[in-house]
């Protein structure tokens, strides 16, 4: 479950640069539970995937944030998975959205940069809702 973010790291460097830098602690990739009790001083943190946090992990992530530190919320409302609970990314939107320091940045089917039939499919998607 943590292999995509282990793919788009080995695009923007080398795999043995990345080794180096996990086993240096530079880089560390961790699921959402374990983010709990920690403060995350001196960090630029991504969290991936976020459509599929519950309202409560988003809020726990949110303050994990510490001095020094910039986090990137990445997701996808289109493709929540969660099968009885409300999105946490969804929730979290209007509540952010509000904060002097925070940007949302949307993006649309135009901004893909995967494989060209990805757009046709996401556009048939849009049609098809």
């Amino acid at each position: 479950y943590l292999r995509p973010m282990y793919d788009a790291l080995n695009t923007i460097m080398d795999t043995n640069l990345l080794n180096k830098m996990i086993d240096q602690n530079i880089i560390e990739v961790a699921p959402l539970a374990y983010m709990r009790g920690r403060t995350l001083n001196n960090s630029f943190i991504v969290l991936d995937e976020a459509q599929n946090t519950t309202k409560e992990q988003m809020k726990m992530f949110l303050t994990r944030l510490g001095k020094n530190s910039k986090a990137v919320i990445t997701g996808d409302v289109t493709q929540i998975d969660l099968p009885n609970a409300f999105s946490g990314l969804v929730h979290a939107l209007p509540l952010i959205n509000k904060i002097s320091g925070i940007s949302v940045c949307e993006f649309k089917n135009t901004d893909v940069m995967r494989h060209p039939l990805v757009k046709k499919i996401i556009k048939a998607y849009e049609v098809k809702n």
